[in-house]
Formats: structure tokens, C-alpha cells, sequence
């Protein structure tokens, strides 16, 4: 016997608007769908100002290690997703070159240069202890930070360094970020310290664009062979960016250093100041071969990095470099305390990561000394508490303290990797751009397979993969308690409704809501229809207040209706306010990461929004829960379902073609970051299988969609025929 599996997926392609007054019910409720009175907006977090890379990000400790480890689990996923690395490229060959040998007293230094991706190049310089080892050794990967590795002191700045004992030589102090690279080289340590994007010997992507990209260049708005620059709409939506390709490269230089024969690859440490800091917390969160970290500078509940090199879309919405880099634990991790945005550390985010490392490893593996007496800084006094930190952790054997020792500055010519044997490569600026941004993109294609059906061996991986990226890219799930006031109820002759504000206590926000139902009460085997729209709960009514066509019959089946305002729709609106805006950060610099780095997209918290009426409606245990989302609410009512799963019993969605790739830029209030390289919409739609969905307006029917529900699923949420009954009163208004 055939049973109706899972789901009854219903294709049409015309869907009439339905929200025209219904000629049979001329009586108003003879009152305004509002909840609020007119002076009045919802008490929401969200309608504060958004949140910036100067504000505060706290690190609330988890209560117990398996919060955390599931807590862990998600943030690893949401940096992966955030860098464009979800799922990891293909790690081409590195075709590496190491030449150019220089001798100082304990250590010598080699120019390096190898391919993070095919045609894209890494310089940096590897030092290595002078005196030969019968055992491999310890291999520490160094980003340099903001300023590139050569960077020197003026004689005005160095004496004032050598003043305050920020610095205690005047030869090696000159150039302190060689200076750790050495002194690591002559304690036994194999140290690679590579080129931050437009710095030194990296000159394939300017470092004005890289660091310092003020306006919005002609090129981001222009495809040439169907290919895109950085900070183009074409890039956000695929989560392409400076930060994710400088991560990359992080990932490359460590497989590098790990694959050299001197190197054990079990003993592998990274340290980094400022922005390379900020590398050296992300490289730590997603890679486990790094077994002791020190990011120096950037670990701070203040200021979480100013550079575009440290900023791209989805990163910290939510957390922050705290707890990012509490992804490190239990494995030992140092940092200092200066007088700069890391100084309330001692008290704001130390703490924290104490508790949680006595939690899960051992308290003593994490340390942070206050250095409060300096400013922004990797100085000699920091550089030696590293040094005590790797040789503890990095088991090198020396005698504590370790004292870091002077040597002759290198020359120009001896850390120039370039040469006349080595020639700098000949693509570079926009045309490389495109090069790396278009190799990125063949990737995901590669990896994902979207252009592939769905079937009994991928869709499990779809699921995990994509459906994880979705996850991240929406950042919500079904609350687990929700808080409702009822502010108002009525009745008359033919219906009933009742108004109240809707919370999620856990995020912060409000919502209006209104319930509808016939006068005579719902039929209970029929349910609750959560009804969205893009204009709000308004749009379902006249403006008498009669129910249009469409809300109309569905009260008059015996549905109880709910129709909320989202975020950005009626009642969180002022007057002259325009509706549906995508809210962005007054920045002057030219990106969105700067804003949808640290808040959710309109979308994303509609969606959210959504799902917290789902839980609502759940409270009272209806027969069905049935999403309906019309007129341009797509975007928000197919990731809802997706993520709803079984909660939401059927989905009805009107997409009129929508697609995520048809918006142009990042203050439209339909913009994703990411949403073009995980499927679009088709791929959220086939992610809301094996659960019934009813699908009008787009012609003809994805293939992925299609075949996402023909794959038998091993679930338990098999659909008895007799679900498909609300179809045929959905079919009711449906021409």
C-alpha cells in the first residue's frame, strides 16, 4: 500500500492577490487593527541604535560544559559560514619556494613565497634556529598586524620606546615584529611570519583597498566575464571578503609551516598583534592543529577591530572577540592588557574565560597579564610574556625567564622576497580580484552541487551543510519561552479577535499581534494560520477594518488567524517613516560588513520574528500550525518554515520569482550576505522538506525543490492523506 509521504507539494503559477473586501461581511470590527495607541511603537531592543565595532560584547560564561560545547559548535560553524570557508575550499597545491638564506647569531631567515589558491601568492620570511636538531621542532605562525612585518620605528619613536621600556634594544627593537620572530627562531622555535594583504612583498590586492577602501570604486558595479570585485553586492552575496581571503591565506601558511620536515606538526603555536591578533583568535577557532595561541591585543569586550581586514558580514552578530576567542579552549592561550580597548580585560572578559576553562580544562591554560602602563602594543615586556607562555606550553626546555636578546636589524634586500630570480607576479589589482573572487566562487559550486538533484545519498549533507549555513545566516531558532500581554479583545456578529503584544524575552524584542477567528469559535481540526505579508498586519484588513478576501475566508473556515507586524512594519513604524527599510550603520566607509558584521539583516530578524509567533501559537496546542506568507514576504516566511520544521505543520508561500540575487545592493531590505552562494531561495524551499509546503509563483518549479521531495525520509513526521484538506481551502482563493 501506498502511503502520502511527507509532504504534498502543490505547483501553480498564478496566485490572485486576495486581500480585497470580502462583499459578504459589510460589518468593521469598528476598530482600528492597531494594539498600540498612534504615539505609541513597540518596546523592542531592536529600535535602538544598532550595534557598532565600538560597542560593548560581553562574554557571559556557559553554566554547564555541554551548553558550551553546543554553544562552541554553532559559533565555529557561524565564523566558517561568515568567511566564506563553509564548506573548506580545495587546498591546492602550495607550489612553495624557500630561498635566499640569511645568517644572524642563533637564527637564520629565508624568503618564502607559495600559492594559497592557484595564481595567488603569500610572501613572508621563515626563521629557523641556526644550530641543527636531530628532532623536529616546534612551528610558530606569526601574523604580523597592521603596518606590515617590516615595519620600523622613527629615532623620534624609538627612543621614546627605549624610554618607557617598551623596547630595550635600539638595534632589533627598531623592527619589533621581526624582533619575536627571531628571539622564537633562537629558543628552537621554526617561524613563519607571512604578509597581511597590501603590506611588504603582497602586492596582487592593493592595501588601499584592503585596509583603507574610502569610496565605492566604478569597479564594484561591473561585471567582466561574469566576474566581481571585493565589496561588491556580487561578493556580499556570496560571503566573499578581505577577511575571509586573509583567513584562507592563515590556513594555507599553517599547512606551510606544518609541512615542513624540521617542523613537528603536534607542536604548532600561532601569535599575533593587533590585527594579526585578530587573526591569530579566528585561525585558533577553526583550526585545531594550533595547540597554544597567543593573540595579543585584540581579546577585548571594547573595540573588536576598525580594519576592513577584520570585519566581514555575519562574524560577531551575537558574540564578540571574547568569546570568540574562548574557542581556543581548553587548549593554553595568553594575551596582555594595555591601555587601549583591551583594558578593562582584568575585569570584563578575563574573568569569563577563567571560569570557563576551570570548566572544561584547566584554569591555569589561560592568562592574561594587565600591561596597563602601555598603550596599544606587542612590545619587548609583552613579547616576553609570550615567550614564557610558548616555552612552558610549546615544551621547549629553557630556563625561565626567557630574555630576549639583540641582533644586527636585517637589511632591505635581505627581507625583500622579489628578485630578479623571483619576480613579482603579473596579475595584480582588479583583474586579480576578480581571479581570486571567481575561484572562490567555482568552489562553492564544486562543493555545494545546488545544480544537482537531491536524492537519498546528498540530501543528508545538503541538509548539514547548507541548511547549517541558512542556520547561520539567520541566526535564530523557535524560542524556548515567549511572554504575551493581551491588550484588547472583541466581538461581534461574525468574528472575534483579540490584540496583544507578543515578546521574546530571551532577544528583547515586541511584537503586535492580532488573533482573528469567526464568532462562533475556530473549528479545532483546523488550527492557527500565522499570516505574513510585506506591508504588515494592516494590508489583511481594510481600512474600515472589514478582513480582506483572504483573511475573510479563512476565519470563515474555522481558522484562527494571527497576523503580526515584523520588524519594520506598521506599528514599529513613525509617522513618515518608510516602511520596510534596511536599517545600516552612518558609516563612511563604503561596507556592509560594518554594519551586518554585528546585527541581523531585516530579513533575518523577520524571520526570527516569525518564529517566535510559531512559538506562541504552539501554547495552545492547535491541531495545525499553518504559515502563510504572501505578497514579497518570501524571503523571511521560506527560511521561517525551513527552520521551523515540524512545528509548522503546513507552509503556504506566494513567491512571485522572488530571488535573492535580484537585489543590488546592501541597504535593500531583502539583503542576505551569502544568499546567492547557498542555493537562494530554491535552496531554502527544498530545506523545508520532508514538512508540507505549498508552493505558487515561480514557474517553472526549481529542480532542487522538486527533487528534495521525492527523497524518502527516515523521520517520523509522515503525513496522513487526510492533511491535504487544507489545500483544497487554500485553493479557495487561489484562481
Amino acid at each position: 500500500m501506498i502511503r502520502w509521504r511527507y509532504v504534498v507539494l502543490v505547483f501553480l503559477s498564478g496566485l490572485v492577490a486576495g486581500l480585497d473586501l470580502a462583499a459578504d461581511d459589510s460589518r468593521s470590527t469598528g476598530e482600528s487593527v492597531r494594539v498600540l495607541a498612534p504615539d505609541q511603537r513597540p518596546n523592542d531592543a531592536r529600535l535602538g541604535n544598532r550595534k557598532t565595532l565600538n560597542d560593548h560584547f560581553p562574554f557571559q560564561s556557559p553554566e554547564n560544559p555541554a551548553q558550551w560545547y553546543s554553544r562552541s559548535d554553532m559559533l565555529r560553524r557561524q565564523v566558517l559560514v561568515a568567511t566564506g570557508l563553509w564548506p573548506m575550499p580545495n587546498k591546492t597545491p602550495l607550489n612553495a619556494s624557500i630561498f635566499g638564506k640569511t645568517r644572524r647569531d642563533g637564527f637564520t631567515v629565508e624568503k618564502v613565497v607559495f600559492e594559497s589558491l592557484p595564481g595567488h601568492f603569500v610572501t613572508g620570511l621563515l626563521f629557523r634556529p641556526s644550530e641543527p636538531s636531530a628532532e623536529k621542532r616546534p612551528g610558530v605562525l606569526s601574523p604580523h598586524g597592521h603596518g606590515g612585518r617590516n615595519q620600523a620605528f622613527t629615532d623620534e619613536e624609538l627612543a621614546a620606546q627605549l624610554k618607557e621600556g617598551g623596547e630595550h634594544f635600539a638595534g632589533s627593537g627598531r623592527m619589533p615584529k621581526l624582533a619575536r620572530c627571531a628571539q622564537l627562531a633562537r629558543m628552537g622555535c621554526v617561524t613563519f611570519i607571512f604578509d597581511m594583504l597590501g603590506y611588504a612583498d603582497s602586492i596582487q590586492i592593493e592595501q588601499d583597498v584592503a585596509h583603507k577602501h574610502a569610496a565605492v570604486r566604478p569597479t564594484e558595479t561591473e561585471l567582466v566575464d561574469g566576474a566581481w570585485t571585493f565589496f561588491s553586492i556580487q561578493a556580499d552575496s556570496r560571503l566573499q571578503s578581505i577577511m575571509g581571503l586573509q583567513t584562507w591565506n592563515a590556513i594555507r601558511a599553517l599547512d606551510f609551516l606544518a609541512s615542513l620536515p624540521d617542523v613537528d606538526a603536534e607542536r604548532l603555536g600561532v601569535t599575533g598583534g593587533s590585527g594579526g591578533g585578530t587573526q591569530s583568535i579566528l585561525l585558533g577557532a577553526i583550526d585545531d592543529r594550533i595547540k597554544v595561541s597567543f593573540p595579543n591585543g585584540m581579546v577585548s569586550t571594547a573595540m573588536q577591530g576598525g580594519c576592513y581586514c577584520e570585519n566581514c558580514n555575519l562574524l560577531r552578530i551575537g558574540t564578540g572577540n571574547v568569546e570568540l576567542a574562548a574557542l581556543f579552549a581548553p587548549r593554553p592561550q595568553g594575551m596582555t592588557a594595555a591601555d587601549d580597548w583591551t583594558s578593562e580585560m582584568m575585569t570584563d572578559g578575563y574573568p569569563q574565560l577563567k571560569w570557563l576553562y576551570a570548566m572544561i580544562g584547566d584554569e591555569r591554560d589561560v592568562y592574561c597579564r594587565p600591561l596597563l602602563q602601555f598603550k596599544h602594543n606587542y612590545n619587548y615586556v609583552s613579547r616576553a610574556t609570550m615567550y614564557q607562555w610558548f616555552n612552558r606550553h610549546l615544551k621547549l626546555g629553557l630556563d625561565d625567564p626567557v630574555i630576549e636578546q639583540d641582533f644586527e636589524p636585517l637589511t632591505q634586500s635581505e627581507i625583500t622576497v622579489w628578485d630578479a630570480q623571483h619576480p613579482p607576479p603579473a596579475e595584480v589589482g582588479i583583474t586579480h580580484e576578480r581571479s581570486v573572487c571567481r575561484w572562490f566562487d567555482e568552489q562553492a559550486t564544486e562543493k555545494l552541487k545546488l545544480g544537482e538533484p537531491l536524492d537519498e545519498v546528498n540530501i543528508a549533507e545538503f541538509r548539514y551543510v547548507v541548511g547549517g549555513a541558512w542556520q547561520a545566516m539567520m541566526g535564530c531558532e523557535i524560542p524556548a519561552a515567549t511572554n504575551y500581554t493581551e491588550v484588547a479583545k472583541g466581538q461581534n456578529e461574525y468574528r472575534k479577535w483579540t490584540k496583544g503584544m507578543l515578546r521574546d524575552p530571551a532577544l528583547g524584542t515586541e511584537l503586535p499581534l492580532v488573533s482573528v477567528t469567526r464568532a462562533e469559535g475556530p473549528d479545532p481540526e483546523k488550527g492557527v494560520v500565522i499570516f505574513t505579508s510585506v506591508d504588515g498586519k494592516e494590508k489583511a484588513f481594510k481600512e474600515t477594518g472589514l478582513p480582506g478576501k483572504t483573511l475573510y475566508r479563512l476565519i470563515r473556515a474555522g481558522y484562527t488567524v494571527m497576523l503580526p507586524d515584523l520588524l519594520g512594519q506598521g506599528e514599529f513604524l513613525k509617522d513618515g517613516e518608510v516602511p520596510n527599510g534596511q536599517t545600516v550603520i552612518d558609516d563612511p566607509r563604503p561596507y556592509s560588513a560594518f554594519t551586518f558584521g554585528y546585527n541581523p539583516t531585516l530579513v533575518a530578524s523577520r524571520c526570527a520574528d516569525l518564529l517566535t509567533v510559531v512559538a506562541h501559537a504552539r501554547l495552545s496546542d492547535p491541531s495545525h500550525v499553518t504559515l502563510v506568507g504572501m505578497n514579497g514576504s518570501c524571503a523571511w516566511a521560506a527560511p521561517a518554515a525551513a527552520i521551523a520544521g515540524p512545528a509548522i505543520d503546513h507552509t503556504v508561500i506566494k513567491t512571485d520569482g522572488f530571488r535573492f540575487d535580484s537585489v543590488k545592493n546592501y541597504r535593500d531590505p531583502n539583503f542576505v550576505p551569502g544568499a546567492v552562494k547557498y542555493g537562494d531561495l530554491p535552496a531554502i524551499l527544498a530545506l523545508r522538506a520532508p514538512h508540507s509546503l505549498f508552493l505558487a509563483g515561480d514557474t517553472p518549479l526549481p529542480p532542487i525543490v522538486a527533487s528534495a521531495f521525492l527523497v524518502p525520509d527516515v523521520s517520523d513526521s509522515i503525513v496522513e492523506p487526510s492533511s491535504i484538506k487544507i489545500y483544497d481551502e487554500v485553493n479557495s482563493f487561489i484562481d
